[in-house]
Parts: C-alpha cells; structure tokens; sequence
C-alpha cells in the first residue's frame, strides 16, 4: 500500500530539508523519548503528512520551512525546522509524538496559543470524515503503572507537585494559588485580567467556594487538596477548623510553614493523606481542582469519601475542570501527551460524571454550578507569560530546555483549550439528596 500525493494540492508539509533551527540538547537517560526519533516509519510518516496536511487546511493554519516564503495576514504558523523527524514521531505516537516533536524543537510557532486554538476550536474537523474509528486502534491506553490506586496516586503528584516550590513561585501570584481565579469583569461581561489584580481575584475564586460551602466560626472544614495553603488560611481566618490533605511533600512543607507564620497553626492541621483514608465528619469539603487527579475508575471512591465524611446538613463545595460529556467518554483511558508528562493518571471529567457519580456513589445531588472558563484562560495567559519572562531562573534551578519547551506547551496547549470552550471550569455545590438521609442511605450509595 502506499500513499499518493494529490498533484493538485500544494504541500502543505514539505519533505525538503532546510535549515534547522539548534535543537535543545536532549539528555536521553531524562527524555529518552524526547532524544530518540522513530526510525524508517515511512507508510506512518505519509498518512502522518497527509492528514495533517489536511487539517492544517481546514482549520486555516501556514505551515512553513524556514526557508518558507511570506505567510498570509492573520494566519497562524506552524514552522518545521525538521520535517522529516516532525512526521516520523506523529507517524509513530500521534499526538503525544507532537507533542514530544516540540520539546525536541522540531517544530515552533510564533504564537503557540494561537495555533493551538485554530487546532482546539473543531478537533472534528482534524480527521477526515469516515475515519474517526481509526482512532480506536492507533491511541495508547493509560499504563497500569499511572493508574491513580492508593499504591500510585502519591508517585503521580509528586512527579507534578513535588518538582521545586521555587519552580511554582516564579510564575504564580503571591497567593500561590495553582487554580483558576475570578477576576473582575468589563461591560462585555469578559473577564478583565491583569498581574496586578491577580491576589484579588484568586480570593475572589476562594470566597466565592467558602461561600457555597457555608464556611464561618466554628465550621469543621476538610480540604482535599492543599495546595500551597491558601484556601486553608482563609477558612482559618474566618474561624473555621481546617483539617487539609495532600500527597505532595512539598506543598506540604511550605503550607505548614505558611500557616505557621500567619499565626493559625492552631486552626489548620495539614496532613499527607490520601482521601480514601480520612477519618472523622465535616460540616463541609471543599476540594480545588483536584478531582481531575483522581481518575475515572476511582470516582466512585472519591464520591463515597465525601459520603463518608460529610455530618448531616453538611455541603461540598468543588472547583472542577470539566469537558463535555460526549468528549470525556471518548478520551477516557487514553494515554495522552499531558498525561505522559504532566499529569500522569489524570482524567478531566464531564459535569453530567459528576453529577451522576455523586448521586449514585454519595447520595448527593449538584445543587448549583458555575461555569467561567474565560477566567481561566486568562489565568493561564498570566502564568505562561511569567514563566517565559524567567527562562533564566528556570535554568538556574535546575531544568533543562526541554522541561521549559514542555512547560511552555503545557500551559499554551490549556490556555488554547478554554478558549476555545472544549474545556471549562466549574463552581459546583453539592448537598446530600432528602431522599438518601435515612438510616439505609450508605447502603444505597454504593448500590
């Protein structure tokens, strides 16, 4: 079988080679799939070149050389500095080979978040029509190893959260909040977003959850999820008791630090825990985008968790990252690139999984949700122009140009996806159905 090029289209994706822009010095034993390009391939390679040839035209994208001519006004670019690799590693790993074609540099573009937008705005439009159930045989499943099980779930968000405080300060706000805040919003009702405002509007996010949640004086409050600290402190100083959990030694440390120096260590106990081992009864939860940690399979221990935990009347309140349900069901299981590199185990659910597993798993019922996906792309526009502006401290902490190149389309590649609306995030409140409170309502819950 081999692949024909149509005479009648122009390339879109050369095969002559040109000049390369200097490739990152790739250690293998770090990257070894990074450093290693796929060899021969050349069916892959084709189809590779065919069908992104295509979407590139679809979705309006230049695709050049650096020995390419002009590109059209407004267009975004997709520049190849070697071609030949850039085909062999989709060919080989689809977009995960994409993905690592970046961080080799094979691949650039001007404005990252604007290709990567035109990309996301219609991922249907990425496959030619027809072809979609190729997609069943050529994705990778989630290792067994990544699963989020109470034997791995520590390893996965140590390889996240654990990798420097000093890393993470550089680009968040002095709140060190690694969520999405609220900001403020303009007439056109868009969010209005700048460094200065940027504390503001992540205790604006944080008091709006304390809110749903009803945390006042005397409140016993469980966090799942520490972070840095933040959200405790605030619930502290509103005279709350906050028992906080975390698996990442890191955020650990620097939260009781902070607490410590706010003079509140009387108020939050902050715990290496993980959820499914917690004991006692909380007048409310509050949990900040950690649910997407906790993979699809472990839901519904996550959900009887809050079950178990929550006294009578009590209310979570949850941050979530979310997608649309039909988009959830087919990436769930798949091995993606941010998967690989980022956050290993995870699974962005949809606000149908989450109402449905908190009712059949908890007995508890969604009783409002706010969405403000704008929000966040603004807050990862923020992030990711920080952390560009201090590639030399990144360097002197240790991370090499491959680790940067991979961060830098980690956060473009989550600004591009809200976006463009294909994810979203979500202020949701939940509250313990009057239908599942009776003296048979655990046993109901895990039916």
């Amino acid at each position: 079988m081999t692949v024909q090029a149509d005479p009648t289209t122009p390339p879109l994706f050369p095969t002559a080679l040109h000049p390369a822009a200097p490739a990152p010095d790739v250690d293998p034993t770090r990257w070894p799939d990074v450093a290693r390009v796929p060899a021969g391939g050349s069916l892959r390679s084709a189809v590779a070149r065919r069908l992104l040839g295509r979407a590139a035209e679809r979705c309006g994208i230049h695709v050049r050389t650096p020995a390419g001519g002009p590109v059209p006004a407004g267009a975004p670019v997709l520049t190849l500095h070697r071609p030949t690799d850039f085909h062999r590693r989709v060919g080989a790993s689809g977009l995960i080979g994409f993905g690592e074609a970046y961080q080799a540099g094979d691949w650039d573009s001007p404005d990252l978040v604007g290709l990567l937008t035109a990309l996301a705005a219609a991922p249907q439009r990425l496959v030619p029509a027809g072809t979609a159930w190729l997609r069943r045989l050529a994705v990778r499943r989630t290792p067994p190893g990544e699963l989020p099980t109470t034997g791995n779930a520590r390893r996965n968000i140590q390889r996240h959260y654990d990798l420097s405080n000093e890393l993470f300060a550089l680009f968040l706000d002095p709140t060190m909040s690694y969520s999405s805040a609220v900001f403020p919003t303009g007439p056109d009702g868009l969010p209005v977003a700048g460094w200065d405002g940027f504390p503001a509007a992540q205790h604006r996010k944080i008091d709006r959850l304390l809110d749903l949640a009803e945390v006042g004086p005397g409140t016993r409050l469980l966090e799942i999820g520490t972070g840095w600290g933040e959200l405790a402190l605030r619930a502290a100083a509103r005279g709350a008791r906050v028992v906080s959990l975390t698996l990442s030694e890191e955020q650990l440390a620097l939260a009781r630090r902070r607490i410590a120096a706010a003079g509140l260590a009387d108020r939050v106990e902050v715990r290496l825990c993980d959820y499914r081992a917690v004991q006692g009864s909380y007048d409310a939860v509050v949990s900040v985008e950690m649910i997407e940690a906790v993979g699809r399979p472990f839901w519904p221990a996550y959900f009887a968790t809050l079950d178990r935990v929550l006294a009578p009347g009590g209310r979570v309140a949850l941050q979530a990252i979310t997608m649309p349900h039909e988009r959830m069901l087919a990436s769930s299981g798949t091995h993606t690139w941010i998967l690989k590199y980022i956050f290993p185990g995870g699974q962005i659910p949809s606000l149908r999984a989450i109402e449905e597993n908190a009712e059949r798993h908890g007995g508890l019922r969604v009783t409002s949700a706010e969405a403000y996906g704008p929000h966040y792309a603004e807050t990862l526009r923020l992030w990711r122009e920080r952390f560009t502006e201090h590639t030399e401290q990144v360097a002197a902490l240790g991370f090499d140009e491959v680790f940067r190149r991979m961060w830098e389309l980690y956060l473009a590649y989550s600004e591009a996806g809200f976006r463009t609306g294909y994810l979203d995030v979500q202020q949701v409140l939940l509250t313990r159905d009057p239908a599942t409170t009776g003296p048979d309502r655990r046993a109901g819950a895990s039916r």
